[in-house]
């Protein structure tokens, strides 16, 4: 399948490590050119040093994605770089565990501002792009939290809940300038977030799951390449799912013990 990306501008929020990361290799694999922030330069510059070490260049911009001017700035850059912005996906992210009894209004305070808050900036500065051309794609970091939350993880589910309806909501408001935007929710993925509960909690955990393992970065990376594609044109104001059929049913490891 065609998914017509060659040549396209894919930008990438969040994007030198874990899913971030495997989305830079497989838009660059599609002939995008390819954009990312992040608010480390160390982990930017490291990022760069792969990427060409494989034979490609990348534009890499120290910054905020929950900082207005940083985030503007760096899609600046990228359109006078590059003339256009075809693909914005809202990547950034972070996760802080925590009572809600116990959390403290600073750490709430900076879950909703880096999940939630880049992506409402985010989508506002790529859409003032994409409306100067042909349309786009905006693509939202939502999670597995945003089905079902977690004991303890109370602020990142309330965050990620949110994107899933801002999502629907973009979609609608930029419908008409041919603005796609959709969601991804990614289930119990190999990444650093996820290693300590698959270390000590391994068959709990895949227990959940109908495939019974966790994913891969780039199996997500996949889906969100598929949804920035012609091949899904029609598909809008949704969340696509890549949890490996995480609770597709109520004790989804059961078939693997009859």
């Amino acid at each position: 399948m065609d998914v017509n990306l060659a040549g396209k501008v894919a930008v990438i929020t969040g994007g030198t490590a874990g899913i971030g990361e495997a989305c830079v290799q497989a838009f660059l694999q599609e002939g995008c050119k390819v954009a990312v922030c992040g608010r480390s330069q160390e982990k930017l510059e490291r990022l760069k040093a792969a990427m060409k070490a494989q034979g490609w260049e990348i534009l890499t911009c120290q910054a905020d994605a929950a900082n207005r001017q940083e985030i503007s700035a760096f899609a600046q850059t990228v359109f006078d770089s590059y003339g256009k912005l075809d693909i914005w996906v809202n990547n950034a992210g972070i996760s802080l565990k925590a009572k809600l009894m116990d959390m403290t209004e600073a750490d709430w305070d900076t879950i909703l501002a880096v999940n939630l808050k880049s992506v409402f900036l985010g989508a506002q500065v790529a859409a003032r792009y994409m409306r100067q051309g042909k349309g786009g794609v905006i693509l939202n970091a939502s999670s597995y939290a945003a089905v079902i939350p977690s004991a303890g993880g109370g602020a990142y589910a309330a965050s990620k809940a949110a994107i899933s309806s801002l999502t629907r909501t973009l979609a609608a408001e930029l419908a008409p300038y041919n603005i796609r935007v959709n969601g991804y929710i990614p289930g119990v993925i190999d990444t650093q977030m996820n290693s300590r509960r698959l270390a000590e909690q391994p068959a709990e955990t895949l227990g959940q799951i109908a495939l019974n393992r966790a994913g891969a970065a780039n199996e997500v990376a996949a889906g969100i390449v598929f949804l920035a594609s012609d091949a899904a044109s029609y598909i809008t104001g949704t969340d696509l799912e890549i949890s490996g059929g995480k609770f597709a049913v109520q004790i989804p490891g059961d078939p693997w013990q009859w």
